[in-house]
Parts: C-alpha cells; structure tokens; sequence
C-alpha cells in the first residue's frame, strides 16, 4: 500500500503524478489525491471533455468530493483491477473514496464490445474520525440545473445530452455539504448513458466490477519482474481500450504539456497505428492474444475506408478531427495552448505499414487465421511499402518540419516486407515472398550504409548523411530488422545512451536544435526511450546492466503504477499526456524480456520457430 503523501499544488494544480485512472472501455477518468476528477470525456474517450480542470482550474469544470482542511492523501488500487482507492487524512479524521466505472457482471474484457455502463461511482465512508465532505458538479461550459428528490439532472451544452447525479445522501444545499463521523458511509453516481439506472447496492456493484476485472487479469503471465507493476501496466493499456471495436487511444488526456510554459500540447485520445500495434504486441507477451485480433480487424477496415494507411484515426477508424486551439483554458500550470484534436492524421509516415504487418504476424504466431479479404488487403499493403521506403516522410516523431527519409520509417518498410513473407510461406498464402525477401533484405542493407555516420558512431535519423541522433533506432531490434548484438547496433546504443542522456537513466529521444522539428522549445525526457534501451542491453546479454537500469526506470512511476508520456529530468515532474500507452508497453517489454534471460530463455520463444 503506497505510503501518506501531503497534498501540495503547483501553480494551483494538483501535479499528474498525483492521480489515478479508472475506466469502463468506453472512456476512462483522471483522479486525483485530493478526490478531484481531473479530465472526463463522456460518452467516449474522443468526445468533448465534460470536466478537465487539469487544463484549467477555474474554467476546466469541476467534479469533486473535497474534505475540509486536507492535509495528506494516499492512492492506491484494488490489487488486479481498475477499481481505484483513494484515502484523504485530515486532522479530524479519515475517509476513503473508491472509484470505478462498473462494468457488467459476467462480462468477458477480451471479447465484450458493451462492458460499461456509462456511469461513475464513487463509495465514500469515514474510516476515522469525522469529515466535513463537499460535493460539487460543474460541467464545463456550465449546465442547466433541475433537482427531483435526491436526483440532480443537468443537461450540459458541451456533452449534448442529460447528466444524472444520485447520492445516496441527501444533500439539502448545492454544491453539496455533508458531515459525517467515523462508519458513515453513502455513494454519488454520476451517469450519461441514456435510461441508465441508479445503483440499488452501490458495493454489490463494485464487488462484481472487481470480479470482471479480475477475470481478465488472472490470465496475465506471473515470472516477471516487478509483477505487480507489470500487471499494472497491463490494466492500464486495457483503460485505453476501446472495447466495442478493439481501437486503442494512445492516452488518456489531451493538452498536457511536454515542458511547463511550451507550446508540444498535443490531443492524445485516437487511435495511433503505431501506438495501438505496439500495445498488443506487449499485452500478447504477457498472455492476452485476444485483442491483436481486434486491433487487426479495426485497423484494415479504417485503411479501407480512408483509401491507404493513415498513422492516426479516431475511435471510429475515421481521419481524427483538425486541430483546434481552445482559447478559454490557459492549459495545464498555464501551459497554452490548449489543443484539441490532432493534425498528425494529415501526416504521411510510411512505419504504419510494417505496424500492421507484424501485428498480423504475431497474430498469425498464436493461432490467429486469415481469410481471403484479409490476406488480399495485408498484402496490398505490403505491395505498397515495396516503394514507400525511400520517399520522404514524417517519421515516427511526428515531425512539423518538411518530410525527410527517416531511418526509422524505412526500417519498418522493412519489416512489412518481411512479415508478409514469412506469412506466406508459412501458410502457404499467395503472394512473391521470395520477391519480398529480396527487398527487404536490400533495405536493410542501405540502412546500414546510408543511415550510418562513422564520426557518430551511430545510425542516424535518416536515410542520408547529416541526420542527427534518434532514441527510436533503439527499437530495431525488437522489429528484428537488426540483431541488438550486430556491430552497429551495439555503437548506436552506446552512442544514443551518451549523448541523449537526460540522467537517472532517462533518454531524450532526439535533440529539436539539432534535429529541428518544425515545433520549437525542449521537451522532457521520453520514458519508452529507457526501456528500449533495456531491451538493448538484455539483446547484447549485459543483463545486470539491464536490470540495474529497469530498476532505475520502474521507480518513476507513481504510487498506484500509472507512468507519463515524458519526465522532467531535473525534479521527476511528469510531462506530456497521461497516463501514457506507449510507456505502460515499454515496461512490459523490457519485464519479459529480463524476465526471460533470467530463466535462460531465449528473448521471444512464443515466435521464434517463426523467424526460421
């Protein structure tokens, strides 16, 4: 159980390290230590955000459930859940707070496209002492108001529908005030789905969400380090999941900035190609090979309907909408501007074919199956990537600056080649794998002539001289483009752990002054780049250097688990959207693979007779 923690603000905002996420696979909320819901979008993750005053303290909205005079808190889970506790102390007494999204009894996670019930519950009881407890809803954009009973209704213009608040006690004045002594106990139900029912047993409800939960994650492998961190991790990446389709939102939140007073404020709740391939990579290595399946279905068709390969789409497989810039809220510790939706999905980044390729393939590695349509449009893709490689792209970074032939990009040009090879020799599906092989072999052989600069020592970013350093080079071998031991690889290594150390084994996954981005200003430490160095060092068997390093890396996450797309260097501060796909799956990789060389395995088994 994580440790008392005194609740201090910054700037007037309670800092991201200091919330939660919970859930139900429709949306997810951030809250906080201080019982404060810190970003809620409802009904689904891309939607308007109905409260976000971690973008803006006064005009984000609010829905809290606040204890006079707070002076320390602790968070922390329902061990192999999304349930999340939170306990307040104050000089007079003790309450806790245990919040979940419920989800319905006998749901399966894996395959159950409606668990959610569009409601958030919230459980309060005095454990010590006495509390005075505040409640409070303010929709942002502010809401009409109508009171039944012990019902508050409020039809928000920013959620285009009716909100229902219920308490299980009454509350004579609003924003609500009750005071309550040591057992005392009562439950606010907040609900956006249409026709959606008051809980008759808010802890029956709980228990059975606990029990769903539990289902799923009883299934995730237990010979890892820092299992419970790992398990964590997993659950996470399921938050983000959106389960009526198998979409996967790269994080929680929208706006939150990548250095406090900068301009990276980007909106983070789609669906990257990128992000989602690699998520179900790391959930099928843990032992959840069900949702490569769905990701693979949702990813072709939004191909399909978009007419080529996009690097980010809605929850819906649709383009994501055009960037707005919110001029009401100042952002997060007055970082501006806020942004909502996100350009990139204008972007060319030829890396999403070689994503959807080797998600087919470890698809294809745990028993997955292809019919006809399927196969056609897989290699319709990697007929495409045969080309792709050498034009000019945005890269794996998202640049804003003109297109360049990233390494990166072409590496994974490389990799689609690759996979639908092996798949069509392996299950004898049509297509030229002998071709493909040829190509992908010659890409991989211009990576390391034209990306390679002997002054550096290291692979560069692009595919000509003059490029500078890239941290994402680090994930070519868990692609297998390049062995982790190969030469080069290990100099690249050594050369991106030198001069892209941010300390405390962090790594900044590029320099923007010598690799300009179109963007402008630093930015944090990038969390994934640690652990793929990891992956690195357990690759050239340095395994206790490996570990020493993970060790280093699992410590930045705060105490129920949850870790950031970016960490502030100098003082630990988390950065960028939160909590972090991306940075969950680093975790989970590097877990596995130290994992694994501790029993003498080798790196990944499940798929290695694959790749003979």
């Amino acid at each position: 159980m994580s440790e008392w923690l005194p609740l201090v603000r910054q700037a007037g905002y309670l800092p991201l390290e200091d919330h939660g996420l919970i859930g139900d696979g429709s949306t997810c909320a951030l809250v906080g230590r201080d019982g404060s819901t810190g970003f809620l979008c409802v009904p689904r993750f891309d939607s308007p955000a109905l409260v976000c005053p971690l973008l803006d303290r006064e005009r984000g909205g609010a829905f809290h459930l606040t204890v006079a005079a707070a002076a320390e808190s602790r968070q922390f889970y329902v061990p192999g859940t999304g349930v999340l506790v939170t306990e307040i102390r104050s000089a007079e007494g003790t309450i806790r707070i245990t919040d979940a999204m419920p989800l319905r009894p006998g749901s399966a996670l894996e395959e159950d496209a409606h668990a959610g019930t569009g409601t958030l519950l919230r459980l309060v009881e005095v454990v010590h002492g006495r509390a005075e407890i505040g409640l409070r809803l303010e929709p942002r954009g502010g809401a009409s108001l109508q009171r039944t009973g012990e019902d508050v209704r409020l039809t928000a213009s920013t959620h285009g529908g009716e909100l229902r608040l219920r308490a299980s006690r009454p509350m004579p004045v609003w924003p609500g005030v009750t005071s309550m002594r040591e057992g005392d106990r009562f439950w606010v139900c907040l609900q956006w789905e249409p026709g959606a029912r008051p809980p008759h047993d808010a802890d029956h409800v709980v228990a059975e969400t606990i029990r769903v939960w539990r289902r799923w994650s009883d299934f995730l492998v237990q010979d890892v380090p820092h299992r419970d961190l790992v398990h964590r991790s997993a659950i996470t990446l399921k938050l983000l999941d959106y389960f009526a389709n198998g979409a996967i939102v790269a994080a929680a939140t929208s706006a939150l900035p990548e250095r406090i007073g900068g301009n990276r404020n980007w909106d983070y709740r789609y669906a990257w190609v990128r992000d989602a391939a690699y998520t179900v990579f790391a959930l099928r290595r843990i032992g959840l090979p069900m949702e490569a399946g769905g990701f693979l279905t949702w990813v072709l068709d939004a191909v399909e309907n978009s007419g080529g390969p996009r690097v980010v789409y809605d929850i819906d497989g649709r383009l994501a909408p055009v960037e707005t810039i919110d001029a009401e809220l100042e952002g997060y510790r007055r970082s501006s501007p806020v942004r909502w939706g996100n350009d990139a999905s204008h972007q060319v980044q030829h890396d999403v074919y070689g994503e959807i390729l080797d998600c087919a393939f470890q698809w294809a590695a745990t028993g997955g199956s292809f019919d006809t349509k399927l196969w056609e449009r897989l290699r319709s893709l990697t007929e495409a990537a045969r080309t792709a490689w050498e034009r000019p792209d945005h890269g794996i970074w998202e640049v804003r600056s003109p297109a360049r032939p990233f390494t990166y990009s072409a590496a994974m040009c490389q990799v689609a080649l690759d996979r639908a090879a092996r798949l069509s020799r392996r299950l004898h599906l049509p297509g030229d794998p002998r071709a493909w092989e040829m190509d992908a072999e010659a890409i991989k052989s211009r990576i390391l002539s034209e990306a390679w600069d002997p002054d550096l020592r290291a692979l560069t970013e692009h595919m000509s001289p003059g490029g500078g350093l890239d941290a994402s080079l680090l994930a070519l071998p868990l692609r297998r483009v390049l062995p982790a031991d190969h030469p080069k690889m290990i100099a690249t290594c050594r050369t991106v752990a030198e001069r892209l150390d941010a300390g405390g084994g962090l790594l900044y996954r590029y320099l923007p002054a010598k690799s300009p981005d179109g963007v402008g200003g630093a930015e944090g430490a990038f969390v994934l780049c640690g652990f793929w160095h990891v992956d690195n060092l357990v690759g050239q068997g340095r395994i206790a250097e490996a570990t020493e390093l993970f060790e280093r890396l699992c410590w930045y996450a705060n105490p129920p688990g949850l870790l950031p797309e970016q960490i502030d260097p100098s003082t630990g501060a988390f950065l960028g959207n939160f909590p972090q796909a991306l940075s969950h799956v680093g975790l989970i990789s590097s877990a596995v693979l130290i994992g694994r060389a501790d029993r003498g395995l080798e790196p990944e088994l499940s798929t290695h007779a694959w790749f003979e």
